[in-house]
């Protein structure tokens, strides 16, 4: 029998999340994707399929570069802005498939800092 990879892994787990949180346009979810340069983020309304914010790390405002943890900072500062001018103050965390520590978890203590309720 074949391994997974890392990636296949990831995904098999993402999946699994994903059966449970669903987002609406009352509370979108917060999905989060971490490569090894850039860091992701989008707020999501799956009953539309709509894209309602995103931020990331290639984005010009941000003076922070790279998958690091100051940069996963200010895009957590940067969604919870861009979800606040929306009115959106209540969202469900998606972490994509990666564990809850490090990059992942400062995006989502900057975020809930800034305004925003998981």
């Amino acid at each position: 029998m074949a391994q997974k990879s890392r990636r296949q892994m990831r995904q098999a787990v993402h999946a699994r999340i994903r059966k449970r949180v669903r987002g609406t346009p009352e509370r979108p979810r917060l999905c989060v994707y971490r490569s090894l340069k850039h860091i992701y983020v989008q707020l999501i309304d799956d009953e539309r399929g709509n894209t309602l914010a995103a931020a990331s790390t290639l984005d010009k405002s941000l003076g922070a570069k790279g998958s690091n943890m100051a940069a996963a900072r200010e895009v957590g500062r940067l969604i919870a802005a861009r979800a606040l001018d929306q009115g959106i103050t209540r969202i469900v965390f998606d972490r994509g498939g990666c564990r809850y520590h490090g990059v992942v978890k400062a995006l989502a203590d900057a975020a809930r800092e800034s305004g925003l309720q998981f």
